[in-house]
């Protein structure tokens, strides 16, 4: 059974078992969450998200619409996605772009990742980093823009 801290806001029933989701959180209806996640405080998580095993989210994060965390993924803080290339208020045409964080990568805190992007099994993320091109699997990437410095194990 999951573990919903009493002060969050959690509307959806697709919670796995085991996951902990903490204080302040959001989490709207149709958001699937996988088994034995930690959900830190401060989280807000959209509507089309899928969310594997084994994730944690560090606090001060938003998991948009059209993100999708795949297993044995890390979250750090205050990391910031994004779904729109070309955001203006109220526009009502606008394309959800999807990003997918393949299993096992780590994304380093305040890190920004810009939407439609693959981030590869296993890549690692470097605090401040900001995405704007795929990131292939076992590398690490740091920088603004992100550059690749190296292979990982």
């Amino acid at each position: 059974m999951a573990k919903i801290h009493p002060l969050s806001d959690v509307q959806s029933e697709n919670i796995g078992e085991d996951t902990m989701i903490w204080q302040y959180c959001v989490v709207l209806k149709n958001a699937v969450i996988g088994d034995n996640c930690n959900i830190n405080c401060q989280v807000f998580i959209e509507n089309d998200v899928k969310i594997g095993n084994n994730v944690t989210i560090k606090p001060g994060v938003q998991i948009w619409d059209g993100i999708t965390l795949e297993d044995n993924v890390f979250i750090g803080p205050n990391v910031t996605f994004t779904n729109d290339l070309m955001p203006r208020s109220k526009q009502k045409d606008w394309v959800c772009l999807k990003t997918i964080v393949k299993r096992g990568a780590s994304i380093g805190a305040n890190a920004t990742i810009l939407p439609g992007l693959i981030i590869g099994e296993n890549a690692m993320i470097g605090a401040g980093s900001v995405v704007i091109n795929n990131v292939p699997a076992n590398t690490l990437w740091v920088g603004n823009p992100a550059k690749q410095i190296k292979q990982i194990k």
